[in-house]
């Protein structure tokens, strides 16, 4: 019988030469590591070529890039047969907007005739369905002859579009085009002119209506399928926060598979819990991996570190100011389109207000303010307010107020969203609880955790730059909330770099002279002169997350890395409009640091590796005994140093993790080893008490229960316990032990 709380998940990323028959050959090897249950990617048909499998197609069919239907329910079969379940990665917030969706070419074709024409996120008030899909201006290549219409269909390029049927018989194209229920635009309209809600800033990606019961069913009927044959045995929600209404869509999914435990992907910001109505099991886990990193950070070590940081790169701002700047840039760039519409249905739901009577830009005032204002990714109101809502919106209008002429506008749009009685009214705060997570992911993770970039290792999905550490009491209230069936990660295909790396780069919190010194090395370099001192702050933090002695293998990766952070950066590189010179030289920098470190071993460095191989193995005792149950990304066990992806879903060598089983690669020992504590000890580990310790000594987690206690232990220097279950002296002093006893009455 499979649990259905897992003993430990073990993530696979399906795609780029993963499928299921892959898997399948490789269930003995992760049924011996002693997980429970495999935490597969999505596996419903995606775009041709797709690396990860979120930009599904058609949420009716298993992929058969994968293996299809039959290859699944092999999987499946050979799983249970290895006593493995298996949790499933689901998307309910989006499509692919693209015109491999037949649900989407049917809405091309038919409009809002279509029986699918509700199914997404359209706004069809705004007129025909904007399709930003030309590489230039409408004008200019009809002109030139790139269009024709043949067989009911209006080419381009290699693209191919349905015409309506009752399209008129004409030899005039853009009359033609007149009469689609779509309209072709160039490509540079989607920062603010599209029609359809996207995730994100992802335009080929269109939000879904599952709010609407039709399109909950017709979205979900294969995963219904799979779960009552027995093949799937949990759920995890992708991106909950882009949903309508998360609660009420739990509840759907509850009611029609009440014994099936789900997952929610939610990022929870500060103090801030899951809603207590929510029909989950708990999250998947980034508030865990944040309060790791915290619990081995060092605190004295943060505050000469920063010092340092703004000696060495002039940097003086504080993150929340840089924060609050990312979010406007990114409100008038990446979400120019998504404000828009906020200030239109905002101007549709103050209509006959006798508080004011704003006008469009007085409402873009107001909103950007609102939005740039919310500390976390959202608020859950429906039709009516809970009071933590209320405290927060409340929050929310006195801080956007300021610097604002007047703040009756913003006063009038939070009353509005505090008792949202209007159906106009009930559109905005909607869509207004959508757009706040995407801005704060964009702004957050994706532009000022590139600018402000002092300490890497906080730097992460679901942590906070500028709070880095942690008070044991801060870390015993979190464990005291932890519940059975949370999940406990530190890798994911979405976190900013691997726990391995991370924890390298926690190591300059307890050494911050090792890395000044490698950073002044660094500096002498002849490439240094071409490179702005905050990137290489941040170049240097990067090499170090990923080296392994390879300086030619390291550089590729690091180039690519590079290009990626400059652009989401957004200071003076974009994607849009890349600064080649500025990546060619920080990359060029990055070269010479690795030949340098290949070339002569510095002291410095190795004092860094050492205490983060240290700390690497202490963070995996602390995320296999902490309460809640562990989630092992792909290949993580034998040791994973990466970057955010794509370095992150670079191939597994498989194999070699195979053939381990029998080496000394003591990751993958101490991972078999922790997880056949948990096995033997579930119910144990499920229900006992969890509380950390700090002292001279070091840094303890105690779980306790029954008069049986596990103790994982972390020390600067190499003071061994008697009889530890695990122990480990590492070359720069430190250890890490774990120990199983009785505890003395």
């Amino acid at each position: 019988m499979i649990p259905s709380i897992p003993t430990a998940t073990y993530r696979i990323q399906l795609r780029d030469g993963v499928d299921f028959a892959q898997v399948t050959r490789l269930l003995p090897y992760l049924s011996g590591l002693g997980i429970s249950h495999l935490y597969l990617s999505p596996i419903f048909q995606a775009g041709a070529g797709s690396t990860h499998g979120y930009d599904i197609t058609d949420p009716t069919r298993i992929d058969p890039a994968l293996g299809g239907r039959k290859g699944f329910d092999t999987l499946a079969r050979a799983a249970r047969d290895q006593g493995l379940g298996i949790i499933l990665d689901i998307v309910p917030n989006h499509t692919a907007f693209t015109l491999e969706n037949p649900w989407l070419l049917d809405v091309l074709k038919h409009g809002t005739a279509s029986r699918y024409a509700r199914h997404f996120d359209i706004d069809w008030d705004a007129g025909p369905l904007v399709l930003p899909f030309l590489p230039e201006p409408f004008e200019k290549m009809l002109a030139d002859g790139a269009f024709r219409a043949a067989d009911g269909l209006w080419h381009f390029g290699d693209a191919a579009l349905p015409l309506a049927p009752d399209s008129p018989a004409t030899d005039d194209l853009r009359a033609l085009h007149d009469a689609q229920h779509w309209r072709l635009v160039h490509s540079d309209l989607e920062r603010d002119g599209i029609t359809h809600r996207r995730f994100f800033n992802v335009t080929s990606l269109i939000g879904m209506r599952v709010e609407d019961r039709g399109v909950f069913e017709d979205t979900h009927a294969l995963i219904f399928d799979l779960v009552r044959a027995g093949s799937v045995q949990g759920l995890r929600v992708d991106h909950i926060d882009g949903l309508a209404d998360p609660a009420g869509y739990l509840d759907r999914l509850h009611h029609a598979l009440p014994d099936t435990p789900v997952w929610v992907e939610k990022i929870l910001v500060g103090d801030e819990t899951l809603p207590p109505d929510w029909k989950t099991v708990g999250t998947t886990g980034y508030e865990a991996a944040r309060l790791i990193a915290r619990l081995f950070t060092d605190p004295a070590g943060i505050a000469e570190l920063d010092c340092l940081w703004r000696a060495a790169t002039g940097i003086d701002t504080d993150f929340r100011t840089e924060l609050r700047q990312a979010k406007l840039d990114v409100l008038d760039n990446e979400l120019a389109a998504e404000r828009r519409q906020l200030r239109d249905m905002a101007a549709l739901a103050v209509q006959g207000s006798p508080l004011a009577q704003p006008g469009p830009e007085s409402l873009r005032e107001a909103v950007t303010a609102l939005l740039a204002s919310m500390p976390r990714y959202r608020s859950y109101v429906t039709c009516r307010t809970c009071p933590d809502d209320r405290d927060l919106l409340g929050r929310v209008a006195d801080d956007a107020a300021q610097g604002l002429r007047s703040r009756a506008v913003v006063d009038l749009l939070a009353d509005l969203m505090l008792d949202p009685q209007s159906a106009a009214a009930r559109v905005f705060v909607r869509r207004f609880q959508q757009v706040s997570g995407a801005l704060l992911a964009k702004a957050q993770e994706d532009t000022a955790g590139f600018r402000w970039t002092r300490y890497l290792a906080a730097n992460e999905v679901g942590a906070e730059p500028d709070e880095p550490d942690v008070t044991v009491e801060q870390a015993n209230a979190f464990l005291a909330a932890r519940r059975p069936g949370d999940m406990t990660l530190v890798s994911t295909h979405d976190t900013k770099r691997s726990g391995d790396s991370r924890m390298r780069l926690v190591a300059i919190s307890h050494l911050p002279r090792s890395f000044q010194a490698l950073f002044d090395a660094a500096a002498r370099l002849p490439s240094a002169d071409a490179v702005d001192p905050r990137w290489r702050w941040y170049v240097l933090q990067s090499a170090l997350a990923i080296w392994d002695g390879d300086a030619g293998r390291a550089a590729d990766r690091l180039d690519g890395h590079i290009e990626k952070a400059m652009r989401e950066a957004k200071l003076t590189s974009f994607w849009t409009n890349p600064d080649t010179a500025t990546e060619t030289a920080a990359k060029s920098f990055a070269r010479g640091l690795l030949d340098q470190w290949a070339a002569r071993p510095d002291p410095a460095l190795q004092a860094l590796l050492h205490r983060g191989e240290a700390l690497a193995f202490a963070q995996l005792a602390f995320q296999l005994l902490m309460p809640g149950f562990p989630d092992i990304y792909r290949g993580d066990e034998g040791g994973l140093l990466a970057l955010t992806d794509p370095d992150n879903r670079l191939p597994v060598d498989w194999d070699a993790l195979a053939r381990r089983e029998a080496d000394t690669n003591a990751k993958l020992h101490w991972t078999r080893q922790l997880l056949a504590l948990r096995g033997s000890h579930s119910e144990f580990l499920r229900d006992a008490d969890a509380r950390v310790q700090v002292d001279g000594d070091g840094l303890r987690l105690i779980r306790a229960a029954g008069g049986t206690q596990v103790v994982a232990e972390f020390s600067p220097t190499a003071v061994l316990p008697a009889d530890p279950l695990l122990s480990r002296v590492f070359e720069d002093g430190s250890s890490v032990c774990v120990r199983l006893n009785q505890m003395e009455n």
